[in-house]
């Protein structure tokens, strides 16, 4: 199934208890849906995950599902470097009725590659939807390889890789490509990309759109928003995204410890990426 191109990894808005506000998070979905999301992640790395429990993590899930209009989707991120926790949270969101799995690569413990093939094999069986394996080495610290990924699509269920390694861009055998950065979205809809899970969408949606239905201006729109891009890297995702949110009027609070929100400094790089762009 088409699990959309623009995929909009979709952040966890917080009261100032540091509550999961649960009116704010389907506020936003609404919105993002209404302005060039194809669908969201739920309960990735910008929808701090880490800082989640388990229940938190599907009752997210669950909302989702709930409000999600024909047409679009509801991916959820259930990876885990425990293989057992994230077959389990695989199976739940597949039950909670998401219409794709983001598994990320096992992160800390570092598997190796007869280990990583038995953890994502796991995942496969834990699933019927589509699987959407997801390397980001930079918070890994370890890569998918290509040669790896494409035999890791051999897998079934094992559908889509979601790349942020931009130098590592290609199409593989068996997997249709995501990109995974939104300064690596022009390059991989140029290479033939399915779409990208990306975090600028939250504010640019529908530009990031006409990246996808406008290829000829493709080059034009993303030089455009290279600005906002560099913007929202001005500090560790998702706070700037928090921050530009919160700016532009969606309350989605303050992220949870240990992130904490933009200094001065930062602010000021991001109010003014926002600015110049037209949207503040």
């Amino acid at each position: 199934m088409s699990l959309g191109s623009v995929i909009t990894a979709i952040v966890t808005p917080f009261d100032d208890r540091q509550k999961v506000d649960e009116e704010a998070f389907l506020a936003l979905y609404r919105h993002l849906l209404a302005h060039g999301s194809d669908g969201v992640v739920v309960c990735g790395t910008t929808g701090e995950a880490p800082t989640l429990s388990d229940a938190e993590h599907l009752r997210l899930v669950e909302l989702a599902v709930g409000e999600r209009p024909e047409g679009t989707t509801v991916i959820a991120s259930t990876g885990s470097n425990n293989t057992a926790h994230a077959c389990w949270m695989t199976e739940r969101a597949t039950e909670i009725g998401a219409d794709g799995i983001l598994s990320v690569t096992p992160y800390y413990n570092k598997p190796n590659r007869r280990g990583l093939v038995r953890h994502f094999t796991e995942i496969g069986k834990a699933t019927d939807k589509p699987v959407v394996l997801y390397n980001v080495p930079s918070r890994i610290g370890l890569s998918l390889d290509n040669e790896l990924l494409a035999e890791l699509g051999q897998i079934d269920n094992l559908d889509y890789v979601k790349q942020a390694d931009n130098d590592a861009l290609a199409q593989i055998d068996g997997l249709g490509l995501y990109a995974g950065n939104d300064d690596g979205f022009a390059q991989a809809l140029d290479l033939g990309a399915v779409g990208g899970i990306l975090v600028a969408s939250h504010l640019v949606g529908p530009q990031m759109k006409q990246m996808v239905t406008e290829p000829a201006r493709r080059a034009e729109i993303d030089a455009a928003l290279k600005p906002l891009y560099s913007a929202l890297g001005v500090t560790t995702n998702p706070i700037p995204v928090k921050a530009a949110l919160n700016l532009l009027g969606h309350e989605v609070g303050a992220p949870r410890l240990p992130l904490v929100e933009p200094d001065d400094s930062e602010l000021q790089v991001i109010r003014k990426a926002l600015t110049d762009l037209g949207l503040l």
